[in-house]
């Protein structure tokens, strides 16, 4: 009899700024990273987003910081059990240097998981470095990932799958000051981005050449028609992942990519909301995503993306919405499937 899972993904902005060194919530009145949010109204809001998803399994982005002081998984747990979660049990993969690490919380009594770094020699392992020519001068450069995917082998109830967690390279020009700074930090970074990606589409080309269940999940700092030099490259980021130009059985499925893709005018989904102060105003853009190989898609699925001010759910539940809107910039998505 199949059962039904529930897995979600979710950047959490400044996550790291709630907890001490010991792995504790700091439920007090001094501000978070999040604006004129207190880190007492983020940790509860965040209590009522992951209490109202009632997942299996989430893939935190930018989950507590992982060091010689601070520990990931300790962190994590602290949450779950300061709000009674289910998914009471966290892993992680390979530390990076920028407080924004990646890890999974779950439910251990549905789910089994553990990292499970792969390497080929078209797709080094993570924490590597890969040889990938980005700037089109017949000489490859060595490409390390600022934030290493986390590669997990899966069991959900006895149904194996593979999970890769995904931060990609952020492609905003931060610290330019002039206008010829930004078109030369957008280029590269959307060069590192591009190379990123490339490299993670090898790694998804050998599980699906093997046959496996994969999810791969996460914030990829990127979407079709996001900036202006996507037609420079080709292709974005999540496209080339997706696999755009490969056969339909090496294709990943995600709906919101594909409505992104093929709706040039009308509706457009987003899962993230920032400020921008110099026009006064928000604007959205849609960044994370839960991709699926062709075994998961052929199940019928349900994605969901957790807009405060979209989806019906959230817009009639006045507390759910709010805690939205205060725990992050981020929205999360969802995925119901029986396996």
């Amino acid at each position: 009899m199949a059962a039904r899972f529930r897995i979600a993904t979710y950047n959490i902005e400044w996550f790291n700024s709630l907890f001490d060194d010991r792995g504790r919530l700091l439920p007090d009145n001094e501000l978070s990273g999040r604006y004129e949010i207190t880190r007492r109204d983020q940790i509860e809001s965040l209590g009522i987003v992951f209490t109202a998803m009632d997942a299996d399994a989430i893939m935190v982005i930018e989950a507590p910081n992982q060091g010689s002081r601070r520990s990931t998984v300790k962190a994590l747990e602290s949450f779950a059990k300061a709000f009674e979660l289910r998914t009471s049990r966290a892993v992680m993969g390979f530390a990076n240097p920028t407080d924004q690490e990646i890890a999974l919380l779950y439910d251990p009594a549905r789910i089994e998981a553990r990292h499970d770094p792969w390497h080929s020699a078209r797709a080094p392992r993570f924490d590597e470095t890969f040889r990938f020519d980005i700037d089109v001068d017949a000489t490859p450069e060595l490409i390390s990932f600022s934030k290493p995917p986390l590669e997990l082998a899966i069991r959900a109830e006895g149904h194996p799958l593979r999970m890769i967690g995904v931060h990609a390279k952020s492609k905003a020009p931060r610290g330019a000051r002039s206008p010829s700074e930004m078109a030369r930090a957008g280029i590269q970074n959307r060069r590192q981005q591009l190379a990123e990606c490339v490299w993670l589409r090898r790694r998804v080309d050998t599980h699906l050449a093997r046959h496996q269940s994969l999810i791969v999940m996460g914030d990829f700092n990127d979407g079709p028609g996001l900036d202006e030099y996507e037609k420079l490259f080709g292709h974005s980021g999540v496209e080339i992942v997706l696999g755009a130009d490969v056969p339909p059985d090496m294709r990943l499925h995600e709906p919101h990519a594909r409505m992104a893709l093929t709706q040039k005018v009308g509706i457009t989904p987003s899962t993230a909301r920032f400020w921008l102060a110099p026009d006064q105003q928000y604007f959205e853009a849609l960044l994370d995503f839960i991709m699926v190989s062709p075994d998961l898609a052929a199940k019928a699925p349900h994605w969901r993306i957790w807009h405060p001010l979209n989806d019906p759910n959230c817009l009639r539940t006045p507390e759910l919405q709010q805690a939205l809107l205060s725990a992050s910039d981020h929205f999360p998505v969802t995925l119901d499937i029986d396996l």
